[in-house]
C-alpha cells in the first residue's frame, strides 16, 4: 500500500517533515520492487534520515538487556534503567515507542548479552 503526506506507517510520525516525506518516497520505491513493507520503511527512514543529516549524524543508542530476573532498557553507557518489565516482548513494546519518540537506535540483546538485533538504523 502506497503512502502519502497524510498517511503514513506510524513509526514515522515523529521524523521531521522532510525526512518524513523523503522516507516515504523511498518506502513507496521499494514496495514497487516487491520489498517487504517493514524493510522498506526501516530502509526508507535510514535512507531519508542520511539525505537530509548525512552519514555521521549522531543518533542515541538504546540497548534491551537481561537484568536478573528482568528485562531492561538503558541508553548506551547508561547506569540506571528507563524502561523494566517481566518479559522481554512485554519491554520492546514500550521500547519501540520510547525509542522511536527520542529519534534513538534500539539494540536488543539475548539473555546471554550478544547482539540478536538492531531496529530504527
Amino acid at each position: 500500500m502506497p503512502w502519502s503526506k497524510n498517511d503514513f506507517p506510524d513509526s514515522m510520525k515523529n521524523l521531521p517533515v522532510d525526512i518524513r516525506e523523503k522516507a516515504i518516497e523511498i518506502a513507496n520505491a521499494l514496495l514497487e520492487d516487491n520489498k517487504d513493507e517493514g524493510r522498506a520503511i526501516s530502509i526508507g527512514i535510514a535512507q531519508a534520515r542520511k539525505y537530509y543529516e548525512g552519514d555521521d549524524y549522531d543518533r542515541p543508542e538504546y540497548h534491551i538487556t537481561a537484568d536478573h530476573n528482568d528485562w531492561v532498557l538503558k541508553k548506551k553507557d547508561g547506569k540506571r534503567a528507563i524502561l523494566r518489565e517481566d518479559t522481554k516482548e512485554a519491554l520492546l513494546e514500550e521500547a519501540k515507542d520510547y525509542v522511536n519518540d527520542h529519534d534513538g537506535i534500539l539494540v536488543i540483546h539475548n539473555k546471554d548479552g550478544d547482539i540478536s538485533q538492531r531496529l530504527y538504523e
